[in-house]
C-alpha cells in the first residue's frame, strides 16, 4: 500500500513539472531590460531591513523590561 501511494505521489509531482512552460516571466524581462528591477529589489531590501531593525529594537526593549521586572 505504501509503495502504491508513493508511486501515485511521484506521478503527480512529475505531472506538475510538465505543466510549466519555459517562456519565462514577461514582466520580469521587461523590468530587467528597462532597469526598473533594481528599483524593486532595492525597495524590498529597504523594507526588510526596516522590519529587522524594528524587530531587534522591540526585542531589546522587551529584554530591558523583563530584566527590570525580575531584578
Amino acid at each position: 500500500m505504501k509503495k502504491f501511494l508513493f508511486l501515485i505521489l511521484s506521478l503527480l509531482t512529475t505531472a506538475t513539472v510538465f505543466a510549466q512552460d519555459n517562456k519565462g516571466v514577461e514582466m520580469a524581462d521587461a523590468m530587467r531590460s528597462s532597469g526598473k528591477i533594481y528599483v524593486v529589489i532595492s525597495v524590498i531590501c529597504i523594507i526588510f531591513i526596516g522590519l529587522a531593525v524594528y524587530l531587534f529594537s522591540i526585542d531589546r526593549r522587551l529584554k530591558k523590561i523583563e530584566k527590570n521586572d525580575l531584578g
